[in-house]
């Protein structure tokens, strides 16, 4: 039995880490892609393709966790392949949760709202300590498409919109895992993370990712820099707790901007947001 599903990358709104409450938009033109075989093994291996010594851990337990809940004791292995930088701020381990998921769906022929499979890998994610407030706000942006707004505490889905944004990412050529972040600075900042809430529950994204941009820069102590260069055309944020940026504007704002970003060491491009959310293959 296979099964096989992607699931792409998601920019940040705003961050849960302060106040419990995140908020994310789905990218296009980078996706993690998962490909589970079952077998009568009764274990769970993994891989994850050009990275031989990656922490497998997540996309492991994914698997678990669907055969427990639908399976006969089966075993098997995930093989991921991912466009999405790790470590970036771009959500690569929801990407990777939410392709093994339904992968494992798909794979036991199983069928399950999207939201409950979600939920699944953010369960996931938390058993395994790759994150701190179990992400849903990534995990549900990527898994639905669009932009949501999420409450991490109750992983309940507040908001959800369809929006066509061009957007420009920003990747540094550094890592950062959100699980090593230092909460107590950024739960500072929590009157902040409350303004942008009140924003992104009113539809106004735009301004909420300025706010959050600047908030959250300065609570992780990324440099501004990248946002103050977008400003006033393009709203901008730090995506997670970084390294990397997002900004949302119109295409030729954008690629201006870009020109501007890309004199810095990394990778940059100009995309779209993803509407549609995973998807099995």
């Amino acid at each position: 039995m296979v099964g096989r599903a992607a699931a792409p990358a998601a920019g940040t709104v705003l961050n849960a880490l302060a106040n419990g409450y995140g908020s994310a938009f789905a990218i296009e033109d980078a996706y993690t892609e998962a490909t589970v075989e079952l077998d009568d093994t009764g274990e769970v291996t993994a891989e994850i393709a050009k990275k031989p010594d990656g922490d497998t851990r997540l996309v492991e337990r994914c698997v678990e966790s669907v055969i427990e809940q639908f399976g006969d004791e089966e075993g098997g292995h995930v093989r991921t392949e991912s466009e999405i930088p790790m470590a970036s701020g771009l959500k690569s381990s929801s990407a990777a949760a939410n392709a093994t998921v339904l992968a494992t769906l798909d794979a036991l022929d199983a069928d399950l709202d999207r939201e409950d499979a979600c939920r699944i890998g953010v369960d996931a994610a938390r058993e395994v300590g790759v994150t701190v407030t179990g992400a849903f706000d990534d995990a549900s942006a990527s898994m639905l498409g669009g932009v949501t707004v999420t409450d991490n505490t109750t992983d309940e889905v507040l908001r959800r919109e369809d929006p066509d944004w061009d957007v420009l990412v920003y990747t540094p050529d550094e890592q950062g895992f959100s699980a090593d972040a230092d909460v107590s600075r950024c739960e500072r900042i929590a009157p902040m993370a409350d303004i942008v809430y009140d924003l992104a529950m009113e539809g106004e994204y735009l301004d909420a990712m300025c706010v959050n941009g600047f908030a959250f820069c300065a609570a992780l102590e990324r440099s501004t820099e990248p946002l103050v260069e977008a400003l006033p055309a393009a709203a901008a944020s730090l995506s997670g707790t970084g390294p990397s940026y997002t900004a949302v504007g119109d295409r030729e704002t954008l690629e201006a901007l870009s020109e501007t970003w890309s004199k810095r060491e990394g990778h940059t491009w100009v995309t779209t947001t993803q509407r549609t959310g995973a998807t099995i293959r």
